[in-house]
Formats: C-alpha cells, structure tokens, sequence
C-alpha cells in the first residue's frame, strides 16, 4: 500500500510536469483552474476510481504525442511514457467505479461546456477586438479561443478593462462547467433503486434465522439495501448516502461467517467508492473489525430491563405504583393488540402520532427506527393506553429480537394532552405482559452518547463526543432520557460506531444524519424519536 501511494504521489508531480498545458506562460485563473483539475485527477486516482485513471491514461498519451510534434521534445516524451507505463501496469489496482448514469451526464456537460465556451470566446474577441491590441478576424478569434486553454494568454494584449474582463470570463465559464463536469464524472456510485423482492426475502429467512439484537427487526424495513457475504449465509443491511454505506448493527448470519461477511462489505464498498461503516454494533466483535483496519467509537448504551427481576413492590417500585394506581382508580387500562392490527385501530393511532409529531415538531425517523406505516404498524404487537371511556390516549409498537429472547419497542407516541406518568404505566404494563409471557428482558433502546468519554483512558474521539453531549444538553436532553430509562433499573450494554479512519468520519456522519433523517437535514436538529 505504501509503495501504491508513493507512486500516486509521483503520478501528481509528473501530471503537473509533463502535460500540454503551458501553465507558467498563462493566466493565474488558467493555471489556477489546471492546476485544481489535477489535484482532482489525483486525489481521485488515490480513491482508485477507474474512471480517473482512463482520463490521466488518455492525457498521458495527448502529452506523448504533443512532446514529440512540438519538436522532437523526446526526453519529456520519455518520462510521460514511463509515468503511462506504470499505470498500465497498475490498471488491475484501480476497480472503484463512477456512477454510470452521472458519467453519461457529465460526458454531456462536458461536450456541451467545450462547445459553449469556444463558441462564447470565439464571439467575444471577433466583436471585442478593439479591446486589444491586435484585431480578430474569425478564424483567428477561434485560434485565440484555443490558445486561452492550451498556450495561455501571453500573447493576447487587452488595452482596456473589458478586454481584461472577457479573458477572465472565459476562464471562469470554462473552469466551473469543467469542474462540474468532473465532479459527475467521477462522484460515487448512487443507489436510486430499492433492494428485490427475491433480495428482502433472502434477507428475512436470515434475519429470522440469526437476528440477535434489537435492530434485527429495522434491518427489513423498506429503506435498507442488502450486501450479501461470498458465502451467501450472511447479511448486511446498509443505506447507502454519498459516499458513506451505513450498515445497521453487525453483519446477521452465522459467527463463523463474520469475518468474511465484514471483508466483503469492505470490498463492496471500495469497489463503489463508498466509506463502509456499521452502526449500532455490539461489543462481540469489535476485533474482527480491527483486524480488518476499521476504528471504533462508542456511541452510546442500550437500557435492556431484566423482566425476571422487575417488580413494583418494595422501594424500588414505589414511584412506579402511583401513576399505576391512579389510570386504575380512574377507570384506565392498558390492552394488547396482536397483528394484523385493525383499519379502525391504526387510523386512531395514526391521529395520535400526527398529533404527537406536531407537538414535537419533529418527523419521522429511519434507519435505526422504524416510522409510522400502516403495513409496518399493522404487523406489530400495539399496546395502548385507554380511558374508562375506551379513548387511546398513548400506543406502542413492540417488535422480537428473533434469536435473543428479549422484545424491544419502537414507536412511543401519545396525545398533547395526556395525564403526567402515562407513559410509565404504560412501560410498566409492558414489562408485566412480557414477564408473564415467557420474555427474559425488554429493550428500551439506545441512549445516545450515555456512557462515551467518560473513563481515563477513553479515546480522544469518545471524549470530544462527551464534551458535545455536554454542551448541547440544553437542545438534547442525552442525560434526562438516561436519567428516565435508567428508574427502570435496566443493564446498560455499550454499542459502537465503527468506520473506517478519521478521514472517512465526516462522510460517515453526514451519510448516517441523511439515512437517519430521510435526507431531511433540517428535521435532524428537532426533537424526535
């Protein structure tokens, strides 16, 4: 790998040297534009895209023949070729592919720019040649057009400030529709399709098979796309953002398939231009992760409720008995749904979520949750909080955690005007129901950032996510949602962040803010789920 990057390295100083463009001789805005389209072609080289190194190969031969017809130049010919040489011999090492419907867009706007500008600068100095020192004839304001791209403008003598400005606009148009017409040649692979029927029912048997944590159930949801390890006996469920793919929660199949499962992930990714990460992971493999050169960072802990150990007796119970005794003096109860859940039902609990989200104002969330939908709803256990008059005030939806023998909830949702302590009855009588059938523990969920940066020796990364939890308290309430969880005396089990360098981290939160927003940026910073 060191050897690759040091070559590439030289690949970029040799581009700057021994390409047909004249840059000393031309404008600050020429050479700056040339220069910036270089460092494009290198950094995307470095990315290993195949489409970067198709260009650098096509301009490396343009060079080699420019050398040679511009006087038999031929130790400059020489060294061009040998840089040729070397990435005809590394072409097996560039496989990170374009996303093919933006190469054909780009091609297009980069036909289109060319044609534009030269037409644009081929009128302006054939009408503008007063402005200059020398006069245009048509013929001769195209060659100037062409000389402004590849000899610079030495020759080309404005007398007035216009003619000045016309030099520059040239540039300008030419640089900003070249630069856009890169940047859709050689931006990442976009996803515009959802996974296949056959695919989600591949994923499903799987899931059913090895799912052993509380996002198993949201790894089937309809925004998720689906990698599948060599061996066909795992799974990943991912979302795929610009350049981050966000896996939810580790790879699902069998422990001896892992490792290869999270290769192949990787190569997945790499070979579409993509920062593979996985959200939400448990603390069982973190060193096959390592292994394969990723980094982790805590993110926050799960509350899990020994439903064994659950009582509302004693001390312990106490501030859990009243809101329990008062719904019970007021004629209040607490029912069970099992799927496929009433029209009537869900069109009721779809008014009391409006209503929640827009006393939240806040909007549904993805990826790690689930959202409201009347499919998905439909095929939960619901319980729901009702008065003596038979009005749901307060529901959730309860999902199986497959092979762990634990139940977790997603939607918690109630009315703007619901007694204090009505969510707790309705806790509580969960966890009773779920005791009494057979249930080892309920899952409450992540509580983001409990727990990160808070020992001697965390990681740097950790404690800056701790001094952020710390500072924006006052917009998230990361302690009072801790604090709630925690009256229920759960165990808290850490979860994990795991991407690939610091490099990559910007792309990765960017990427899991849009999966986890629906790509709405806005609604991220409000209250939700």
């Amino acid at each position: 790998m060191t050897t690759l990057i040091l070559k590439l390295d030289a690949a970029l100083v040799w581009l700057d040297q021994f390409l047909p463009f004249e840059l000393r001789a031309g404008g600050r805005l020429f050479s700056a534009a040339t220069g910036f389209m270089f460092l494009t072609l290198a950094s995307n080289l470095l990315r290993r895209k195949r489409l970067a190194w198709l260009l650098v190969v096509g301009l490396l031969v343009v060079s080699i023949i420019s050398h040679l017809l511009k006087g038999l130049d031929i130790e400059e010919a020489v060294l061009s070729g040998v840089l040729l040489g070397q990435l005809l011999l590394m072409r097996s090492v560039f496989t990170a592919q374009s996303d093919r419907p933006s190469i054909g867009q780009g091609t297009r706007v980069l036909i289109g720019s060319l044609l534009f500008t030269l037409a644009y600068g081929t009128a302006g100095f054939f009408f503008l040649d007063r402005e200059y020192a020398q006069t245009f004839s048509l013929g001769e304001a195209l060659g100037q057009t062409l000389a402004l791209f590849f000899t610079g403008n030495a020759d080309l003598q404005p007398t007035t400030r216009l003619g000045r400005f016309f030099v520059n606009s040239v540039y300008i148009i030419g640089a900003v529709t070249l630069f856009y017409a890169l940047w859709l040649l050689l931006r990442p692979v976009l996803f515009r399709s959802s996974a296949a029927t056959a695919e989600r029912q591949q994923a499903k048997t799987m899931v059913e098979q090895y799912g052993r944590s509380s996002l198993a159930r949201f790894a089937l949801l309809s925004d998720k796309s689906y990698y599948f390890s060599p061996s066909g006996q795992s799974v990943v469920a991912y979302v795929p953002k610009g350049r981050g793919a966000i896996a939810l929660g580790d790879p699902i199949g069998p422990a001896t398939d892992r490792k290869e499962a999270i290769a192949g992930f990787q190569q997945f990714c790499a070979h579409n231009d993509w920062y593979p990460s996985f959200y939400q992971t448990l603390p069982d493999d973190l060193d096959l992760y390592k292994a394969q050169g990723f980094q982790i960072a805590k993110i926050g802990e799960e509350a899990v409720v020994d439903l064994h150990q659950f009582t509302l007796e004693g001390k312990a119970g106490r501030k859990l008995r009243a809101p329990v005794n008062k719904l019970a003096k007021q004629g209040g109860n607490v029912q069970f749904y099992q799927p496929p859940i009433a029209a009537d039902l869900l069109k009721t609990l779809r008014t009391i979520s409006d209503e929640w989200l827009s006393h939240v104002n806040g909007s549904e969330k993805q990826f790690s949750l689930g959202w409201f939908d009347n499919e998905y709803i439909g095929d939960c256990e619901v319980a729901t909080v009702e008065t003596a008059a038979g009005e749901v005030v307060a529901f959730a939806n309860i999902v199986s955690e497959y092979q762990v023998n634990d139940i977790t909830i997603d939607l918690m949702r109630h009315k703007a005007d619901v007694d204090r302590g009505t969510m707790d009855v309705l806790f509580v009588s969960m966890f009773q129901h779920f005791k009494a059938a057979g249930y080892d523990g309920f899952n409450l969920g992540l509580s983001a950032l409990s727990g990160v940066g808070t020992r001697p020796d965390a990681p740097r990364l950790e404690k800056g996510l701790h001094y952020l939890s710390e500072h924006l308290e006052r917009f998230y309430s990361f302690q009072g949602l801790h604090e709630y969880k925690d009256k229920f005396h759960p165990r808290w089990e850490p979860r994990y962040l795991v991407y690939p360098n610091l490099v990559a981290l910007p792309a990765v939160v960017a990427a899991l803010i849009r999966a986890d927003s629906g790509d709405r940026l806005l609604d991220y910073f409000k209250p939700g789920d």
